[in-house]
């Protein structure tokens, strides 16, 4: 590579990493229901072989997401949920939520599912066809 261009090319990389795009405004309430619904739902979160109470938990994926949007590694709800929300990147172990009631299941399925619910409700609760 010609040296005169290494300097030029090495910036706009530097420039690229450092630009951390945020999550598009759709994708942002999205999370933020579902760490909302995580945080209300009276379910526990485990992390690492501990449980934690839904405050804690938001706490924590908040944590997760902040780092993720600032490498501009998250777009999407479902980026959120594979990329920080569904494993532990220390240990690797899968995150789990435990309702009452109910036996845990990885977080991944609890968000996926909640996700479902949240982008119904708008849906529901929208205008009604009139019937013919």
């Amino acid at each position: 590579m010609r040296k005169d261009l290494l300097l030029p090319l090495t910036l706009m990389v530097a420039a690229t990493i450092a630009y951390a795009a945020p999550l598009p405004q759709v994708a942002r309430a999205e999370v933020d229901a579902l760490l909302t619904r995580l945080q209300t739902s009276g379910c526990e979160f485990n992390r690492n072989g501990t449980w934690y109470p839904g405050v804690e938990a938001r706490a924590h994926l908040q944590k997760k997401l902040d780092y993720l949007e600032g490498k501009g590694m998250v777009q999407t709800a479902e980026q959120f949920i594979d990329r920080g929300a569904s494993s532990s990147s220390m240990s690797g172990k899968p995150y789990l939520v435990r309702c009452t009631g109910k036996a845990p299941v990885e977080s991944a399925h609890w968000l996926k599912s909640e996700l479902q619910q949240v982008r119904a409700a708008p849906a529901a609760s929208g205008p009604h066809s009139p019937r013919l």
